[in-house]
Formats: C-alpha cells, structure tokens, sequence
C-alpha cells in the first residue's frame, strides 16, 4: 500500500490497468461516429485522463482540437453545490461534435450541465468519455458513451482527482485509507 503524504492509500486502478484502458476507449472512440472532433475536457479533475485519452486517439488516428471548460460544484469540501461556469470555452460549438471528457460520473449534474450547454450552442453531437462511472450516486439520468471503470462507492484520489487539492499527482486511482 502506497503511502503519500503521511496517509496510506489503497490503489484501486493501477496506472497500468488505466493506461490499458485508455488504449480501449481511444480505439473505441476512433470507431465510432463522431467527426471534425473537439475534445472538451472538464477541469479540473479531468486534467490527467484527458491528456492521457488524446495521446491514445492520436495514436489510434484522431487528431481532434482540444479545448477547456471549468465548472465547479465541490470547491474543497465533498458535497455538491449549485454549478457555477468559471471558464468557458473559446471555439464555436455549431455543427461539432464534442467528445466531453471528465474523471468521474457521480451525480451527473456537471455533465448533464455541460452536455445541455454545449447543446443549446449547436454542438451536433456529444458524445461522454469518463475515467471512472459511480452509478449508484446518480441523481440524474445521464449516461457516459464511453467508460473507463465502474467505480466503487468511495471517495478516490490520484490520476487528476483530489481531496483538498491534494493527491491530483499520483499515476493510479485509490482511496484515502488512513494515517501511516
């Protein structure tokens, strides 16, 4: 068991079994139907996956634009809060299909948000990439085209996902256990 910053952390996807994975999805994604593709990834937990993912769907023969959005709901603690836009993005959706990529499927409220924003601009199609899908905490009905894990109910970190901003660096997924 890892031990970072003073805490022991179960790791539940190896970066291993992710990098596998993300392998899958890209190969997935390229046969699908998306076209004249922008990747949308949502920060910032996202960040890792993402990056991560369109490294793949190059090597699997994509060559999508990539672009940002922010929106928070956590802040530092862990219950949802009302969504708020911190930064938008900067291309026009019209007519583009958008492969919107997070870290994490819980309540679906964020991707529900964005899916419907990206939408109402025009977007032709989005399509949902996530790392990790907790189906259990679903609080509204939306579903990911594309899934790296079913995650199990508990609160993880590494790979891109954090507690109190920390953690983000680790190349796994696992779960805060205790103090070491």
């Amino acid at each position: 068991m890892p031990i970072v910053r003073n805490k022991k952390i179960e790791v539940l996807f190896s970066a291993e079994d992710i990098a596998r994975r993300n392998r899958e999805l890209a190969e997935a994604i390229a046969l699908g139907d998306l076209s004249n593709i922008l990747v949308l990834s949502i920060l910032k937990g996202s960040f890792v996956f993402a990056a991560d993912l369109i490294r793949a769907l190059h090597a699997a023969g994509l060559a999508p634009e990539v672009e940002f959005i922010s929106v928070s709901s956590y802040g530092t603690g862990t219950t949802a809060g009302k969504l708020r836009l911190l930064r938008d993005v900067d291309t026009d959706v019209q007519g583009r299909d958008i492969l919107l990529i997070d870290d994490i499927l819980e309540s679906g409220n964020t991707l529900r948000f964005v899916r419907n924003l990206m939408l109402e601009r025009g977007a032709r199609r989005v399509a949902i990439a996530v790392l990790l899908d907790k189906t259990m905490k679903r609080k509204v009905d939306i579903t990911a085209d594309y899934v790296g894990f079913q995650c199990p109910d508990h609160f993880v970190v590494g790979y891109g996902m954090d507690v109190a901003h920390a953690f983000r660096e680790l190349p796994f997924v696992g779960v805060v256990t205790g103090e070491a």
